[in-house]
């Protein structure tokens, strides 16, 4: 099997490609880049390239440079965490759908052309209900972290 396939276990990294098998997201809504970490049911760690093409990207930040709005870095966390829960082979089915976020903060702004490195840890998993922790950094700097939790369901809408 190529790297990056998924089989019983997770070869790394996950390119794009290979992110795609899990995640229903495509793009531009599909945020990682790649996975370097895995380890099952427990950790996992994601790269986000953030390109000044990225047409999400604001202005609003205090000196003016395109910068990737927090919304989006949340989006990038959770994306990130899903990977983490739907590559286990009995949730390869499901849909993964975010429930909420308690105690989210923001440390500092994610500029174009930053690598944002993202971790995401499972603090509970049980009856297709969790809650993840995630953390996100650019270099040394953290610029969030918080938990979230999520709802596995079935890709069927009559289910």
């Amino acid at each position: 099997m190529a790297p990056g396939m998924l089989n019983d276990e997770v070869k790394l990294p996950l390119d794009y490609s290979a992110i795609e098998r899990i995640l229903p997201h495509r793009y531009p809504f599909l945020l990682v880049d790649r996975i370097t970490e895995f380890e099952p049911d427990t950790r996992i760690v994601g790269i986000k390239n953030v390109s000044i093409n990225e047409r999400y990207l604001s202005t609003t930040s205090l000196d003016g440079r395109p910068a990737l709005p927090p919304t989006i870095l949340t989006e990038v966390v959770a994306q990130v965490g899903a990977i983490l829960i739907l590559a286990k082979p009995e949730y390869r089915d499901l849909l993964i759908f975010f429930r909420g976020i308690e105690r989210v903060r923001y440390r500092g702004p994610v500029y174009a052309g930053d690598v944002l490195v993202v971790e995401a840890r499972v603090k509970r998993l049980r009856n297709r209900m969790g809650v993840l922790e995630g953390r996100a950094k650019v270099g040394d700097r953290i610029v969030a972290h918080g938990t979230m939790t999520f709802a596995l369901g079935t890709r069927d809408a009559d289910a």
